[in-house]
């Protein structure tokens, strides 16, 4: 029997065959959009959620409940180096001098890992786009650990730019194993723009910023140790402390109206027991390590530096500097700095005028340390109030914090922070999550004509004379930075510019929005009330 013929399938049109084509690959497309928006929306949701989203702190203790003197403070320090090796990043030349790694115009660099990419230790303070070339002076962390009776309290200043919380609490979780001794540590960055970006802002790319994590870890790891170590070297001491006026002119220029100084050049000494060894100078006073300038490439702690350098040499110990109220905006650019012996003064930015800052403040405080005003501390107890705080972001900041750029973790229009209030012997410090504006601290705040919120001030009471203690530091940019804090009555993003400003005043920009002051003012009254319960 014959078989049937098959029925020859017409082949099908080019046309027809092109459209299928292009209907496979749109439909492809589509999928790849969806799945990498999908991606987006799921590490976006990951960011603003935050690593430690748990985590809330809220302690209050005091070592003793009457000032003791039958038992000493005692006192223990550590530092470690965090300065970056410059020979495991590439290398690159500045052959225009303009310290911007710019290759457009013959900038050129080695590629020493073979990774195609430049990977240069990004300074952070200023521009995005300035690469270190060289070490100026190494960078430190620095912890001095305190304990009376059962009670021990760590506070560790870092040579950075700042810290964001999540940090803070990373190593703070580890320390839990590594010194479960503690009962509370703060940790604070000096400032300085002369060092490694580790926020994540300043770490230049043209498409986008490529920080580098493991510097971090290195800053991060090393302090931890820093602490550690601090904590087994506690010894008796005897401890003593004042606070004098530092008049600003040679010192600090105030580049923002109204001119409020942080005049409060506050200082405490520990040395051994029954001994004039000294163990540690703490000293804290607000301005901008940024006296190298915006041109500045190379890696410094700045006029810190020369400070401890010089209080060292002069008095023994680890000298360890806190940064103090800063914004409003405290710094030594265009301020003429006087030579010391000299009528001469340098007015323009870089070493000298950094290091004879330095040397500057260092001889004032040595003077001090010699000083009838330098008495003993008679109540020997430690204290502590901490507490978290849930503090509203908005303006230049909000998108970066609620997508987690910066200080991941995101809270209905809030980001998550601290403040505390502690008690070392005679001395009180209030810790402060960013950079305050000093006439929060110690009083000056304006309403000025043309402020985008006039009226009354709402950040008073000021703070400083609210605290407890003979002597009373105000640390900034502790346990966080947030930015500037500016007094809601001075906030001046919109025109008419306050005092005259035809350009508007610098700040604004650098902060987490007009509410956020009021909100770390409240919350750190609260902390000073409750502090001074404990120590009645």
């Amino acid at each position: 029997m014959a078989k049937p013929k098959r029925k020859r399938q017409q082949a099908k049109p080019v046309v027809g065959r092109r459209r299928s084509c292009l209907r496979t690959i749109g439909q492809t497309l589509l999928i790849m959009v969806a799945l990498a928006g999908a991606a987006l929306f799921l590490f976006t949701q990951h960011r603003m959620k935050g690593p430690y989203r748990e985590y809330e702190i809220d302690k209050a203790f005091v070592s003793a409940p009457v000032a003791s003197t039958a038992e000493p403070l005692m006192v223990g320090v550590a530092k470690r180096d965090i300065t970056p090796d410059l020979a495991d990043y590439d290398a690159w030349q500045d052959n225009d001098g303009n310290t911007r790694f710019e290759i457009d115009k013959g900038d050129t660099w080695e590629d020493r890992n073979g990774n195609g990419d430049f990977d240069l230790v990004w300074i952070a303070g200023f521009s995005s786009n300035r690469p270190a070339l060289g070490v100026n002076d190494p960078l430190w962390s620095r912890a001095i650990a305190f304990r009376h009776q059962k009670s021990t309290i760590v506070l560790v200043t870092i040579d950075c730019i700042g810290l964001t919380h999540e940090r803070i609490i990373r190593m703070r979780k580890a320390l839990l194993t590594k010194a479960p001794e503690i009962d509370h540590v703060v940790f604070s960055a000096t400032h300085t723009h002369d060092g490694p970006d580790t926020m994540g802002i300043w770490s230049y790319r043209p498409l986008m910023s490529k920080f580098d994590e493991v510097y971090l870890d290195l800053v991060l790891d090393r302090t931890e140790e820093a602490v550690v170590e601090a904590v087994a070297n506690l010894q008796p001491s005897a401890a003593s402390c004042m606070t004098a006026d530092l008049a600003p002119e040679g010192f600090v220029h105030d580049s923002r109206m109204p001119e409020v100084f942080d005049r409060n050049l506050c200082i405490a000494r520990f040395n051994k027991l029954d001994s004039d060894q000294t163990i540690a100078t703490l000293v804290s006073w607000g301005n901008h390590p940024e006296g190298f300038g915006s041109r500045n490439s190379l890696i410094s702690s700045d006029f810190a530096h020369y400070w401890r350098e010089g209080v060292e040499a002069a008095a023994g110990g680890m000298c360890l500097y806190f940064q103090g109220p800063v914004g409003g905006l405290m710094t030594p650019l265009h301020l003429e700095v006087p030579v010391a012996g000299t009528e001469q003064k340098i007015r323009e930015d870089g070493v000298e005028k950094v290091k004879n800052l330095g040397q500057n403040l260092a001889t004032r405080t040595v003077e001090l340390l010699a000083s009838p005003e330098l008495k003993p501390m008679a109540d020997h107890r430690i204290a502590a109030v901490a507490k978290t705080i849930f503090v509203s972001i908005d303006g230049p900041y909000k998108y970066p914090v609620m997508f987690g750029l910066i200080h991941p973790g995101w809270y209905g229009g809030k980001a998550k922070s601290e403040v505390s209030a502690l008690r070392i012997g005679d001395l009180e410090i209030l810790t402060c999550p960013g950079e305050i504006y000093p006439e929060i601290v110690d009083g000056g705040i304006e309403s000025p004509e043309g402020a985008d919120f006039p009226g009354d001030p709402v950040e008073i009471p000021p703070l400083r004379p609210e605290m407890g203690g003979r002597v009373k530091m105000v640390f900034n940019l502790a346990n966080d930075e947030l930015g500037y804090l500016i007094p809601r009555t001075q906030w001046d993003e919109k025109r008419p510019y306050t005092y005259g400003d035809e350009n508007g005043p610098y700040g604004e920009e650098n902060s987490g929005g007009p509410n956020i002051a009021a909100e770390v003012h409240r919350a750190s009254i609260g902390v000073i009330g409750e502090l001074a319960e404990l120590m009645e």
